[in-house]
């Protein structure tokens, strides 16, 4: 059966429940990175199919294990410039089209918006991280001297320079609705 574009088939979702619509739960994405496997350009998990489980039963899975943040990573690809085509940067970068990226957006927004900020960030399966674990992302703190704090949210997927795009938009836009500026993006990959 097939509902709004929803097939019949249900997945367990370890996330938040938004709310209830005529009897149905609503469910957004918190921002877990905790989901196994390799993600999609939405930064989805994307489930193992048949041949992918059995070769895992078998122990003779020849790919790399799913990027997580806790990885060694290195920056391939990045910007604090806003006109950059999102194709120039990565044409010009050490990206690798064919391997997940951990993809960062730093903003700067006004002390009293961080968490609404986050939040919405979390919705879209963004994790807030608020330790140096990436030297490389190269952003120094922000004093809240200003009434300004530096965010960083972060989320592993694969990437295209669409679907960059539509994520640095996105981030200027919440940066902007939040009183704050996005400043740079990066994209973080494994080392060769």
């Amino acid at each position: 059966m097939q509902v709004g574009g929803l097939s019949g088939r249900s997945r367990r979702v370890p996330d938040a429940v938004f709310g209830t619509v005529r009897g149905v739960d609503i469910v957004v994405g918190m921002g877990d990175n905790s989901d196994s496997g390799r993600r999609d350009l939405n930064g989805q998990a994307i489930p193992a199919g048949r041949w992918g489980r059995l070769r895992s039963r078998w122990g003779g899975s020849d790919s790399v294990a799913p990027l997580s943040f806790d990885d060694e990573v290195v920056l391939v690809a990045g910007s604090d410039d806003d006109a950059i085509a999102s194709s120039a940067a990565l044409e010009a970068s050490s990206w690798r089209a064919d391997d997940e990226v951990i993809l960062c957006h730093v903003l700067l927004v006004p002390s009293l918006r961080v968490d609404d900020a986050v939040a919405v960030g979390g919705a879209h399966r963004y994790t807030h991280i608020d330790d140096d674990r990436w030297a490389v992302l190269g952003v120094g703190a922000v004093s809240d001297d200003a009434g300004v704090r530096q965010v960083v949210l972060a989320r592993v997927q694969m990437l295209d320079a669409l679907h960059l795009s539509q994520e640095r938009s996105r981030f200027a836009a919440l940066g902007s609705r939040h009183g704050g500026t996005a400043v740079s993006w990066q994209v973080l990959q494994r080392p060769i």
